[in-house]
């Protein structure tokens, strides 16, 4: 697809419209691929089945079948930072879906795939706090695990339940991601150019974390921190 690390793409469908009796309307959704370019031929996408609060991604899990097409286009690119990376240690913080972009820097940090250029990221640490609801919500949990089994001194993934059952049998991180668990899992904004924050999640994690999306300046828990703009990427 010759995408940047972390570009999007735009899918697109004609989907029935109840309040315009029985018409449809066309509904545009962006997502970004968590396979590489590398991948002749197809791309995979990693989708969240909101049910009757997605409408897109309702179609595209349950009523889309086999064979059946549907249209998607490259855009614009809005990248914020392109690989490769040249920080030593990098801290992930995603919510739910927001996993899809840190998935893409992943393939660029740890798998095979290199820049347009040739030349691969110079990170040594990658540390991904991921918060779900339940360990079931965790998407892309096999693909994450493989990556922290496969290079445990270079990856690790630490995921964060707010609603997990109390007999569950998980031992992991519970509640939110927070002050105190950044402090304990992130590098430190004190290693300056050598370190760079990604976020990416729902409206209300940018809130508390680091500030609104399409805002460059880092409030909340990671502004209160000392992390600067020049180590906070919103996606």
């Amino acid at each position: 697809m010759d995408l940047p690390t972390c570009a999007c793409i735009l899918a697109s469908a004609d989907l029935p419209d109840d309040t315009k009796n029985g018409e449809t309307t066309k509904v545009i959704r962006p997502y970004t691929p968590i396979s590489t370019n590398d991948q002749i031929g197809s791309f995979d996408l990693l989708i969240k089945d909101y049910g009757e609060n997605g409408w897109l991604s309702k179609y595209m899990c349950e009523e889309l079948k086999i064979g059946e097409t549907m249209n998607f286009k490259h855009i614009d690119f809005n990248v914020k930072i392109p690989a490769p990376f040249a920080q030593k240690r990098i801290g992930m913080i995603a919510g739910g879906t927001g996993i899809t972009p840190m998935v893409q820097a992943l393939h660029a940090i740890l798998g095979s795939e290199t820049a347009t250029d040739g030349q691969k990221s110079a990170t040594e640490e990658v540390t991904l706090l991921y918060g779900s609801r339940e360990s079931s919500d965790i998407l892309g949990e096999d693909m994450l695990k493989q990556w922290a089994k496969d290079q445990p001194e270079k990856f690790k993934s630490i995921d964060v339940l707010s609603n997990e059952p109390e007999n569950s049998g998980y031992n992991g991180e519970r509640g939110f991601i927070d002050k105190e668990k950044i402090q304990k899992y992130l590098p430190p904004a004190s290693l300056g150019n050598d370190v760079i924050i990604f976020v990416c999640g729902p409206p209300i994690m940018y809130k508390l974390l680091c500030g609104p999306r399409d805002e460059k300046e880092v409030t909340g828990i990671l502004g209160e921190l000392g992390y600067t703009s020049e180590q906070v990427f919103k996606f």
